[in-house]
């Protein structure tokens, strides 16, 4: 990859928050000697897929709740994951510093730039869990389920990977199933009610969706193959 498209990467226009509270104590100090450790590097892409042939990606992933979870019950896996909201990476690095985990690799900007970097079949499973809604008809452009994403997720898996999405906004979770069903690559792995209804036991609760819940939100949970050639 370029230095011009590394600088594209770095600019593109990303909607909604970069930060909230200011940052302190450990929270920074997670963000200036933390984060290094575990920073992903575009133009590094290549090697480190060559050298991991069972990686998980993570798009949008809060405080990372999720993605350590995963980490610690798959040691085997690389788990890549993206967030631009920088409180979000803070904490997410605070944990896995304490943890000690160290099959995680973070990409603290728009998840697009990973897509793209990524080599053919490289992944095993991609998570997109509770993305942005951007309730307002005029503002659904902006969400991050759309056929450009879904073709590069097709390209990205392997043959029977796995997609996994959530959401506890109704109109949302129409909008992800409708798009995935309408996408060649993909086959929707619901059989009945509770496979979208109930979480499967490897699918941990953020605590995002709990105070979703305890409002009266009503998460969906939608798992699709991809079933390409």
């Amino acid at each position: 990859m370029s230095k011009e498209q590394l600088q594209k990467q770095r600019t593109r226009k990303v909607y909604g928050r970069r930060i909230g509270r200011t940052l302190r104590g450990e929270r920074m100090e997670a963000l200036e000697k933390g984060l290094p450790k575990y920073e992903l590097k575009l133009e590094e892409v290549e090697s480190l897929t060559a050298n991991h042939d069972q990686i998980w990606l993570e798009i949008g992933f809060g405080n990372g709740e999720h993605i350590i979870w995963q980490a610690e019950h798959n040691p085997d896996k690389l788990m890549i994951g993206c967030e631009p909201f920088i409180n979000g990476v803070s904490y997410c690095v605070r944990e896995l510093e304490e943890k000690e985990i160290g099959n995680v690799k973070i990409w603290p900007d728009d998840g697009r730039a990973v897509l793209e970097a990524l080599p053919d079949n490289s992944l095993e499973r991609i998570f997109v869990l509770h993305p942005d809604p951007w309730h307002k008809t005029r503002h659904h452009k902006r969400r991050f389920i759309q056929k450009e994403t879904l073709d590069h997720f097709a390209r990205l898996l392997k043959p029977e990977g796995l997609l996994r999405m959530a959401s506890d906004h109704v109109g949302m979770a129409e909008w992800m199933l409708e798009k995935a069903n309408e996408h060649t690559a993909f086959t929707w792995l619901a059989e009945t009610c509770d496979d979208w209804r109930k979480p499967k036991a490897d699918w941990p609760q953020t605590r995002y969706e709990a105070k979703g819940i305890e409002a009266g939100r009503k998460p969906y949970y939608l798992e699709f193959r991809n079933t390409k050639n």
